[in-house]
């Protein structure tokens, strides 16, 4: 059997720390940041690395995906309504129609698929990393401030940790249900959020893609956080309206984005 190369601690820990930091370095500033690594964050992410933008993703867990790693239920099955299953087709992820319009796929199949997907196109993930704040000039959002997210755990004798900041063109907020980075604006008094209403999938998943947009200059709100902001109906275990919301906001944070390079 041939053996491993002779690498010790000391190169490992160096490779880590010096690739690390240069990567950071270029994240500082970027096209777009999107806070939310779950299944809304990840298409969009994906759809503006491939279109060669230059994409970050803030997660403060230690895995990508939300709820779409376990499905509903905690039963690790996806379902898609069409024509969503589209974007199960692009990354190569079998499924079987159970219904008219319906269909159901592994969902740490379609998980994984995505963030290979997204990464692959080029798109940089800080993970375990907490969105702390906003940074809004002249009336416009353009960054965001983050920690590490072991602090918010921490007793708060020892968690005094100054937070930094990144910037970008355009963020998103792809947090979920939470709205994470809008509630910063409503706690400013800059907007309010309607909360998102009671279950109705018939009803929510259209009008979570139709509400995909910007709702304060530099901010787009994709996903759930979109029925969070505008008291929409929450659709459930089904992820069609997720995968559609992503690829609308790209399509709008593409054109911000064209818009912000020519004003720069």
């Amino acid at each position: 059997m041939e053996k491993f190369s002779p690498v010790g601690e000391r190169e490992i820990t160096q490779a880590i720390v010096t690739e690390f930091a240069r990567e950071f370095n270029e994240m500082i500033a970027s096209d777009c940041i999107i806070v939310g690594g779950g299944p809304s964050g990840l298409v969009a992410g994906r759809d503006l690395a491939r279109a060669g933008k230059k994409v970050v993703i803030v997660e403060r867990n230690n895995y990508l995906g939300g709820g779409f790693w376990s499905g509903g239920f905690l039963m690790p099955k996806v379902t898609v309504r069409h024509p969503a299953e589209k974007v199960l087709d692009e990354i190569g992820v079998p499924y079987k129609t159970v219904s008219r319009g319906l269909v159901v796929c592994d969902a740490p199949h379609a998980c994984s698929s995505l963030i290979s997907a997204a990464c692959a196109a080029g798109v940089k993930i800080l993970n375990m990393v907490m969105l702390e704040d906003i940074v809004i000039k002249e009336g416009r959002v353009c960054g965001v401030v983050i920690n590490w997210s072991p602090i918010a755990s921490l007793p708060r004798q020892v968690a005094a940790l100054d937070p930094i900041a990144i910037e970008a063109r355009v963020i998103i907020d792809a947090t979920g249900h939470d709205a994470t980075v809008v509630k910063k604006l409503e706690q400013r008094g800059l907007l309010k959020c309607k909360g998102e209403g009671a279950m109705w999938i018939e009803k929510s998943e259209d009008l979570i893609v139709e509400h995909t947009g910007e709702c304060y200059p530099g901010l787009i709100v994709t996903g759930m956080a979109v029925g969070t902001v505008w008291g929409l109906p929450r659709m459930g275990p089904t992820f069609g309206s997720m995968f559609l919301s992503g690829r609308r906001a790209a399509e709008i944070a593409m054109r911000k984005i064209e818009e912000r390079e020519k004003q720069q």
